[in-house]
């Protein structure tokens, strides 16, 4: 009998820790994925009388068909409830200096997906061409040290 009354002292230890360690991983596995979301890097582009666009360097991703995809902010120069910050999900064509917006939104988070959007020439919109310019730049960059 004393024998029986040792083993299970020494196994009621043992479960409150397991108990304590499977809570402690369900825990951690269950933490909001935004949390490890890398904070932007904005880079801005020449204002124009309109506002301004700034693009954000650490969402750049190369897509299967060669172009990239960043986000960018345009930031209207007279805000109002109906003028606001607008957030584009934008791929960009470097060889033809095009771009196609695949989603739009106030915040990331109220984006419209727009999955039948054409390539698009920036038809002389001083803000669009700075954002491919300088994201093709980057990309560029990226290439020749990196790899990208």
């Amino acid at each position: 009998m004393k024998n029986f009354e040792n083993n299970s002292q020494s196994i009621v230890p043992q479960k409150i820790i397991f108990i304590i360690s499977f809570f402690l991983i369900i825990f951690i596995s269950i933490t909001p994925k935004q949390v490890f979301a890398l904070s932007p890097e904005w880079v801005g582009v020449p204002k124009s009388i309109y506002g301004e666009q700034v693009w954000d360097k650490k969402s750049l991703q190369r897509n299967r068909d060669g172009s990239v995809r960043v986000i960018s902010k345009f930031i209207p120069k007279n805000k109002s409830e109906i003028t606001q910050d607008i957030i584009y999900t934008m791929d960009i064509n470097c060889f033809e200096k095009s771009f196609r917006d695949v989603a739009v939104g106030t915040d990331q988070l109220n984006n419209s997906l727009n999955n039948n959007s054409d390539w698009q020439d920036p038809n002389g919109d001083q803000l669009i061409i700075g954002v491919i310019g300088q994201v093709c730049n980057y990309k560029n960059w990226l290439e020749s040290h990196i790899g990208f």
